[in-house]
């Protein structure tokens, strides 16, 4: 059961994934279709990123309140349509509406996800568990570009959207049929907005937990920059076609599932901390690869890739860990942290894959020292966070701990 509920959680992680891999080699051929350059073709991306992130804000919670299938399940439905509105899309406004409407729904198996985890496992064994979720997951993103391109050339750029209707709807039907209810209604958060909105405070509030968010976010964005700029990089700066995404994804998940892999055989062996701080020494290592490979060579395969590769080893490796120590801090919350969690790394994906990407078009260089800089403020961040003086005071989880418990005592009064 624990392995059949790994696959279900790994692919309804691939579901966002897909949305964002799949349609990669079609990006020039959108603009073309709708006459609009490549800046406002970029835009497919990074509104899909932006609701991406905000609705997952609200998934966490509102699986703590009314379950985590039903949640899933409606947002699988959203994504279907959302999905078959971008195949038919008549205009390039439309294709941005049905991508934020997209985008909005592909969060929830990600975030619910994660939450079902802490339900039914605890320590090193869930730090095992989410490993093995990110080595299956880290096949969409390899296999993803690789198909869109064959999708691509063979039917068009409105087959990629197809494709994810069908599959969001077999995510629906495999849900229905195979993933069990995690949360008891016993075990379930009262819904009232009042309370809700005072556990987020406490999250908030907390410096430790929003410092390892962020760890979270600039560590993964090295990986959102070079998503971000795949079509750029592919067909621009190591000038190949369509169909050969494969050169920068299958190095660059190749790591991500080594490192997974590797991560979970060795989460009952060696501490969290340690963890930690191999993968940040492994993900410096690939950074720093890829730039002195710029500054010495010109763009060419398999070197400019490899140090994607060696990066997202030590991202892999080093993620479970710190996401369990962000998850820890509120055990009565955990579908909560996880969409903190989870909003506050896609926001960072979005702003670097939408905003910082295309100012680093064109060069290899460029982009490596934008993953290098990325691991540097995540390694700042996750040192902060180790530190006593960023522990939550006392005095303010007290205040909101009574918050929540007046808000609590007055909704049961009415």
């Amino acid at each position: 059961m624990q392995r059949v509920m790994t696959v279900i959680l790994a692919f309804l992680g691939m579901v966002g994934a897909l949305a964002i891999d799949t349609y990669l080699p079609s990006i020039p051929a959108i603009g073309r279709e709708f006459a609009v350059g490549p800046v406002a073709v970029q835009q497919t991306l990074s509104i899909f990123l932006f609701c991406f992130a905000f609705m997952m804000l609200f998934y966490g919670t509102l699986s703590d309140s009314f379950g985590r299938r039903p949640v899933i399940m409606v947002a699988l439905a959203v994504y279907t349509v959302a999905s078959l509105g971008a195949a038919l899309a008549p205009s390039f406004g439309a294709l941005l509406a049905a991508r934020a409407l997209q985008g909005l729904a592909a969060g929830a198996g990600s975030v619910v996800g994660a939450a079902m985890v802490q339900d039914r496992f605890k320590g090193a064994e869930a730090q095992k568990i989410m490993s093995h979720i990110m080595m299956v997951f880290g096949l969409a993103p390899a296999i993803a570009p690789i198909f869109g391109g064959w999708l691509h050339v063979h039917f068009g750029w409105r087959a990629t959207f197809y494709f994810l209707a069908i599959f969001g709807c077999l995510m629906w039907l495999l849900v229905w049929r195979a993933l069990p209810e995690s949360l008891p209604l016993d075990k379930r958060a009262r819904f009232h907005p009042g309370e809700i909105a005072a556990n987020y405070l406490k999250v908030l509030i907390n410096p430790r937990f929003v410092l390892l968010a962020l760890t979270v976010g600039m560590a993964s964005g090295g990986l959102s920059l070079y998503i971000g700029s795949a079509a750029n990089f592919v067909m621009e700066i190591l000038r190949l076609p369509e169909t050969a995404f494969g050169w920068m994804f299958i190095p660059l998940i190749s790591g991500m599932v080594l490192g997974s892999a590797w991560a979970g055989k060795a989460a009952a062996k060696v501490a969290p901390v340690r963890m930690k701080w191999i993968g940040f020494a492994i993900m410096f290592a690939g950074a720093i690869a890829g730039v002195v490979h710029g500054l010495l060579f010109a763009p060419a395969i398999p070197w400019s890739v490899l140090p994607l590769m060696i990066f997202t080893f030590g991202l892999a490796a080093a993620m479970p860990a710190i996401q369990m120590s962000a998850f820890e801090l509120f055990p009565d919350n955990r579908g909560l942290s996880s969409s903190m969690l989870s909003f506050i790394q896609m926001i960072a994906f979005a702003l670097v894959s939408g905003l910082v990407a295309p100012l680093l078009f064109g060069s290899a260089l460029k982009l490596a020292s934008g993953m290098l800089a990325g691991v540097v403020l995540a390694f700042v961040c996750w040192r902060l966070s180790a530190m006593k003086r960023f522990a939550v005071p006392a005095a303010a989880a007290s205040a909101v701990d009574a918050e929540v418990a007046a808000v609590a005592s007055l909704e049961r009064s009415i």
